[in-house]
């Protein structure tokens, strides 16, 4: 398990560099945790070998060639040179250990994700377009366990247990959203803290709440998750920005 230069991982490259884009533009959304937080992808047809953040690099320098390559199946991947950090490998070699629809995966602390998070009662009810495009769509861990090594990991992976729902509220933590590609996954994380920052507002004032009726909200989420292009859209134009602003992510 090694970083892997440019020039030996042309197969994988696109992916690297919408994985770094990714990280850069977390750092700008203010969702980063320091230098804690990992993002992974899939690059075989198992699932369990991935890319990932080194350990405790910052966001805001993760290039292209930066993303280390891990084992999901390799027992001594801690021991190795350029190891992972223990909670990202817990985490992350749990999701794509047990989950193989989870090719990529993203855990953040957003603001308003973990303020939801922290709520005794984490529901996102359906007020708005964004938040119905999560209804039926998440999952709520109610058993934080503390950071998220090995066993935490693997039991928060068993929970991804219904291929539709790929957000997790993860109670006392933050969000895991998990997806096919980088630009599906980082295009859902964006929506789901857009739609809890509405969400934990609307509870702030203190009023009654217009909640959808389960028709709508359902056939909203379901006209969301079959929209076309969207995310692979937004890659591109986040891309484009830091291209324009001579970003070295794509290194």
């Amino acid at each position: 398990m090694t970083t892997i230069a440019p020039e030996k991982d042309r197969d994988h490259w696109q992916a690297r560099v919408d994985l770094a884009a990714a990280f850069r533009w977390t750092v700008r959304l203010d969702w980063h945790e320091a230098v804690a937080n990992h993002f992974s992808l899939a690059i075989d047809d198992t699932g369990t070998r991935f890319l990932l953040n080194p350990n405790q690099m910052h966001f805001a320098r993760i290039r292209a060639s930066d993303l280390i390559v891990v084992d999901a199946g390799d027992p001594d991947t801690l021991s190795h040179p350029d190891a992972p950090d223990p909670t990202a490998w817990g985490l992350h070699g749990g999701l794509h250990r047990h989950c193989p629809h989870a090719r990529c995966a993203m855990h953040v602390h957003s603001p308003y994700a973990t303020v939801l998070a922290s709520l005794r009662d984490s529901r996102m009810l359906p007020i708005d377009q964004n938040t119905a495009a999560f209804y039926d769509r998440y999952v709520i861990d109610e058993s934080y366990g503390g950071l998220a090594f090995e066993e935490e990991g693997a039991r928060c992976a068993r929970l991804f247990d219904d291929p539709r729902k790929k957000v997790m509220i993860m109670g006392n933590h933050g969000v895991m959203v998990i997806g096919n590609t980088v630009a599906d996954t980082f295009n859902r994380l964006y929506y789901f803290e857009k739609a809890a920052a509405t969400y934990v507002r609307a509870l702030m004032t203190g009023r009654e709440l217009r909640v959808l009726s389960h028709e709508i909200a359902s056939k909203t989420a379901a006209e969301m998750d079959g929209y076309p292009e969207q995310s692979r859209r937004h890659m591109d134009e986040l891309k484009a920005i830091l291209d324009a602003e001579g970003s070295d992510y794509a290194q």
